[in-house]
């Protein structure tokens, strides 16, 4: 079978080759792959930044967003020949660590998780991959044009499920959220603060286009100014940082309303020393209970908020975020260039 692969830590190893079908074990699903959702997870992977392959092993298969059909399911897995699934990406440490231990391992402590398609776990871009019945979480049938926007729907159910646990250390009632960012992470955020009934805000640099165009149609305001500018007209409740921007990020610090909560889900390049005023910042997050907060990956739990989000959404909406799909055959040359204007861009399997 064909199979998106890397060689990681080797910049521009990408390429689509022949492996061995996979062989489910005894508690595995045999899934036929459907689709597969490209990040920057995966350009960073392929540009050789980071990633580690199977032990014993020189090349690892690419790809952590999945979708899939199920082929072949163990008696009494809860699945069956034809469902619709996605494979959970994270494996918690073989220790394990407290979080891991009880089933939170998106917040392991020690970093001896793996991950599928990104540590020491082939991923899911092949024609057919097993998964773990355990690690996989049933789609609705209807789902299957945009079930691969799955996985990067499970990272803002996790940060919107943490800002409400955060809110409800006190009397918290949130009216406007500002998302910063319209790619597909902020797109979905923006959907899922949308779906929660709060006026919603996205702030991004690009003018025109489908950005601008999907802001609207979920009913929500698109911005190309600063947070600063926002703030002076509107109260910041909750900031969903998506771009990884410093300039962004220090701007949401400093701009969110009292008692606000700043939630970081971006992740940008590194880069050189940044000046904050100390003071400033510690004056404001005392003396106004501000939460600044990280947050990152996800477990069962929030595939299964994400898997509802989802269905519950405009499925033309969440098609519209697709804005390219390119064939396995020249999954390759997607890492090849940069991405451009596009939203989300898929291999079909």
């Amino acid at each position: 079978m064909k199979a998106l692969t890397v060689e990681p830590m080797r910049n521009g190893s990408v390429r689509v080759e022949d492996v061995e079908p996979p062989v489910p074990g005894e508690n595995d699903l045999l899934v036929d792959g459907i689709a597969l959702g490209v990040c920057g997870t995966d350009r960073e992977i392929a540009g050789g930044e980071y990633g580690a392959a199977p032990p014993g092993r020189d090349r690892l298969i690419l790809g952590h967003e999945s979708l899939g059909r199920v082929r072949q399911a163990p008696p009494g897995s809860g699945f069956s020949p034809g469902d619709l699934v996605v494979g959970i990406v994270r494996r918690p440490d073989p220790l394990p660590c407290g979080p891991c231990g009880h089933g939170e391992f998106d917040m392991c402590r020690n970093g001896e998780f793996t991950e599928r398609g990104i540590k020491e776990l082939d991923g899911f871009g092949s024609q057919q991959w097993t998964v773990e019945a355990d690690y996989a979480v049933a789609l609705a049938p209807a789902l299957e044009r945009v079930g691969v926007l799955m996985e990067p729907a499970t990272v803002v159910a996790k940060a919107w499920e943490q800002i409400e646990r955060i809110g409800g250390r006190a009397w918290f009632d949130p009216e406007t959220v500002l998302v910063t960012g319209a790619g597909p992470i902020g797109l979905l955020a923006a959907l899922l603060g949308v779906q929660r009934g709060l006026d919603v805000h996205v702030l991004d640099r690009v003018e025109e286009g489908v950005k601008p165009e999907l802001v609207a149609a979920l009913g929500a305001t698109y911005h190309t100014g600063s947070v600063a500018d926002l703030a002076a007209r509107v109260p910041l409740d909750v900031i969903v940082e998506t771009t990884g921007a410093t300039p962004v990020i220090l701007d949401a610090m400093e701009h969110n309303a009292a008692d606000g909560i700043v939630c970081f889900v971006g992740l940008g390049s590194a880069g050189g020393p940044v000046q904050i005023d100390s003071e400033l910042m510690g004056r404001r997050l005392v003396l106004e209970n501000d939460v600044l907060f990280g947050s990152v990956n996800a477990n069962r739990r929030h595939y299964e908020q994400a898997a509802g989000a989802l269905e519950k959404a405009d499925h033309a909406w969440l098609e519209r975020l697709i804005t390219r799909r390119v064939p396995l055959a020249e999954a390759a040359e997607v890492f090849a260039a940069p991405p451009g204007d596009q939203v989300k861009v898929v291999v079909d399997l």
